[in-house]
C-alpha cells in the first residue's frame, strides 16, 4: 500500500491586489489546507521610514497612497494625529466636509472589493456596474480637489479648499449626440453639493442592481457561505477591525464608540453579521454602503444651510488665501515657507485612529519639535487581517482561499508599509 504525504504548493497571487507580492505556501492534503504560511515583504514600499524625513505636509501624501482604496480616511487619520500634537481646532464645515468625503471614500472602497472578489470567483458583470459608480465618485473628488484619486485634500486644520460652487460639465464633441451630451450632463448645472445629492439618491437602487447580482445567487452562496467563519472571541484576540469584526457579530466601531469628525452629529447603524463567515462580510459590507448613503445626506443638507471658514485660524500651520499671496508681498513669502520648510510641531507622541473602510486605521507620530516627524508608526488593518490566514485556512479546500483573500480586502501597499 503507497504512503500518502502532504506536499507544499506555491499558491497566488489570486487578488488583483496582491500585484504579484504575496507568496502563499500551502501545505495540503490532496485539495485541502492543512497549514497556510503567508509571506510579505516584497513590495519594499517602506512607507513609514520615508515620512520620517519629509514635512508633515509631504508626509501626509504618502498616506493615501498607503491604500488607493480608502485614500481619504488614511489621510484623515494622519490630520487628526498632526492636529492633537498642535492642539488646534478644525473648523465645524470642514469636520462635516471630511466626514462626508470619509464616507464617499468607504462606499469607493466596499465598491471596488465588491467587484474584485466576485471577479476572483467568477462573476465579471458585478465589476462592472461597481466601476461605473465608482468613477462618478471620481468625479466628486476631482470637482473638490483637482485629482481624482490621490487627491492631498485634507490638511492638519481643516482642508484645501471650500466645495465649489460649479460642476465641471462634459463638452460638445463629434461622437456624443446632443441628446447623449444632455444625459452626461443632466445633474451638473448646480454646485458640487447638488451632484452629491443627484448621485446619492439614486446609488441605493444601484445598490439593489449589485445584490440581484449576488446575495441570492445559488454560486455566489456556495463559494463563500460557511467558508472562513471565525468567532466573536477569536477575531477580537487577533485584533481584527472593520467588517471583519462586525460580521462576526461584534458591534464595534470608531465611528460611534470614539466619535472624531461630523460622526457625532450624523445617524448611523452599525451592521453586523452573526455567522462571521465570507457571506456575512459580503452583506455587512453592501449594508455599509446604505448606512454611507444616510450620512452622506445628512452632511450634505448640513453643508448647504451652514458656510464658513474650512481652515484653522492659525496661521502659522494653515496657508494665507491664494488670490491674497497674488497681491500682497507678505502672503506670498508665508505661503512658499510654510510649503517649503513646513511648520514645526511640538515635542511629543500621540495615536489617532479613524474607521476606515476595512477597519481601524491608526497612525502613532514622535514629535521632536521639529518640522518633521521622529517616528512613525501605523496601524493597517489589512495587515492584521492577513495575518490572520494561518488561524483560518486550514480545512479548506484550496478555491476556498480565493475567497477568503478576497474577504480580507487587502491592498499590499498598506501591508508592505
Amino acid at each position: 500500500m503507497s504512503e500518502f504525504h502532504h506536499y507544499e504548493l506555491n499558491f497566488g497571487p489570486q487578488h488583483p491586489s496582491t500585484h504579484g507580492v504575496l507568496r502563499l505556501l500551502l501545505e495540503l492534503d490532496g485539495e485541502v489546507v492543512v497549514r497556510a504560511d503567508p509571506h510579505i515583504g516584497m513590495l519594499h514600499r517602506g512607507t513609514e521610514k520615508l515620512v520620517e524625513h519629509k514635512t508633515y505636509l509631504q508626509g501626509l501624501l504618502y498616506m493615501e497612497r498607503l491604500d488607493y482604496m480608502s485614500m481619504m480616511g488614511n489621510q484623515h487619520a494622519f490630520c487628526l494625529a498632526v492636529e492633537k500634537l498642535l492642539n488646534i481646532e478644525v473648523p465645524e464645515r470642514a469636520q462635516f466636509i471630511r466626514t462626508l468625503f470619509d464616507e464617499l471614500g468607504r462606499i469607493t472602497n466596499h465598491l471596488l472589493w465588491v467587484g474584485t472578489c466576485a471577479l476572483d470567483l467568477g462573476a465579471m458583470t458585478v465589476f462592472l456596474y461597481c466601476t461605473q459608480e465608482r468613477e462618478t465618485i471620481f468625479d466628486i473628488f476631482e470637482a473638490a480637489s483637482g485629482a481624482r484619486m490621490h487627491t492631498g485634500y485634507y490638511r492638519p486644520g481643516g482642508v484645501s479648499r471650500d466645495l465649489p460652487d460649479t460642476m465641471p460639465r462634459y463638452e460638445k464633441t463629434p461622437l456624443r449626440t446632443p441628446d447623449a451630451l444632455a444625459r452626461m450632463n443632466e445633474h451638473r448645472h448646480g454646485s458640487l453639493l447638488d451632484f452629491i445629492a443627484a448621485f446619492i439618491r439614486q446609488l441605493p437602487a444601484r445598490i439593489d442592481e449589485i445584490e440581484t447580482l449576488l446575495t441570492d445567487n445559488r454560486i455566489w452562496k456556495q463559494r463563500t457561505v460557511g467558508i472562513g467563519v471565525i468567532s466573536p472571541e477569536k477575531v477580537v484576540a487577533m485584533g481584527g477591525s472593520g467588517p471583519m469584526l462586525r460580521a462576526s457579530g461584534v458591534a464595534w466601531d470608531l465611528r460611534k464608540k470614539q466619535p472624531y469628525a461630523a460622526y457625532d452629529q450624523t445617524r448611523f447603524d452599525i451592521p453586523v453579521g452573526k455567522e462571521g463567515d465570507c457571506y456575512d462580510r459580503y452583506l455587512v459590507r453592501i449594508e455599509e454602503c446604505r448606512q454611507s448613503v444616510r450620512i452622506v445626506t445628512q452632511c450634505v443638507e448640513w453643508l448647504r444651510h451652514h458656510p464658513g471658514s474650512v481652515m484653522s485660524e492659525n496661521h502659522k500651520i494653515t496657508p494665507p488665501p491664494r488670490a491674497e499671496s497674488k497681491t500682497n508681498m507678505e502672503a506670498m513669502i508665508h505661503r512658499f515657507k510654510l510649503y517649503s520648510e513646513g511648520f514645526s510641531v511640538p515635542a511629543g507622541e500621540v495615536y489617532a485612529a479613524v474607521e476606515q473602510a476595512k477597519g481601524e486605521f491608526g497612525v502613532y507620530l514622535v514629535s521632536d519639535g521639529s518640522n518633521k516627524p521622529y517616528r512613525v508608526k501605523l496601524r493597517t488593518p489589512d495587515f492584521v487581517h492577513l495575518s490572520m490566514l494561518a488561524e483560518m485556512a486550514p480545512g479548506h479546500m484550496i478555491s476556498d482561499i480565493v475567497a477568503l483573500i478576497g474577504t480580507y480586502d487587502v491592498v499590499f501597499g498598506s501591508v508592505d508599509r
